[in-house]
């Protein structure tokens, strides 16, 4: 699949087959991960890859009772390693580059996960204490992403988008 054909075909999928996913499926959406771009290249983040039915009803409920987020077969949880990241770039690395980090290694698991035939949701509504606390992270992780991952049993239609001439400034901001 084309880069852009992937950026402009995948959507926020809510709806999941009963369908497992693979390891190697598995595998590949996490690999695609690795290779964002990260400070320093240390990447700074870890994944938690659930598929306890028992895990993934607690993550739904953090989540605000999103009830598909415990339908999809796999949910993976991105966190921000704090500590990693800090080490090399003190504050400014344990509370932005590690989140960037986190949030470029996401982008590529969904786009890789559409690539693959997988759909997904960026889920960022989630009360990130009780997730801390389900996924029994250490103080030095920091939950960014819930992705419930699975087949699609939908296909939503493109959401619109503001016009580029909106957002894009040359040279400095200007207000339209």
């Amino acid at each position: 699949m084309d880069v852009f054909e992937a950026i402009l075909g995948r959507r926020s999928i809510r709806k999941f087959k009963k369908e497992p996913v693979s390891d190697e499926l598995i595998h590949k959406i996490v690999e695609a991960g690795m290779w964002a771009p990260s400070a320093g290249n240390i990447q700074s983040w870890e994944v938690i890859v659930v598929r306890d039915d028992k895990i993934k009803t607690e993550l739904s409920a953090a989540a605000y009772l999103r009830d598909f987020v415990s339908e999809a077969p796999v949910i993976m949880v991105l966190c921000a390693n704090k500590e990693r990241s800090g080490s090399i770039y003190g504050d400014r690395g344990k509370d932005l580059y590690c989140i960037q980090d986190t949030a470029c290694a996401t982008e590529n698991m969904l786009l890789a996960a559409h690539a693959l035939g997988l759909g997904a949701c960026w889920v960022g509504t989630f009360d990130e204490a009780v997730t801390h606390d389900i996924l029994n992270l250490p103080d030095f992780l920091r939950p960014v992403a819930v992705v419930p991952v699975g087949f699609p049993d939908e296909k939503p239609y493109p959401p619109t988008r503001r016009e580029i001439g909106e957002l894009m400034h040359w040279e400095k901001f200007s207000k339209q």
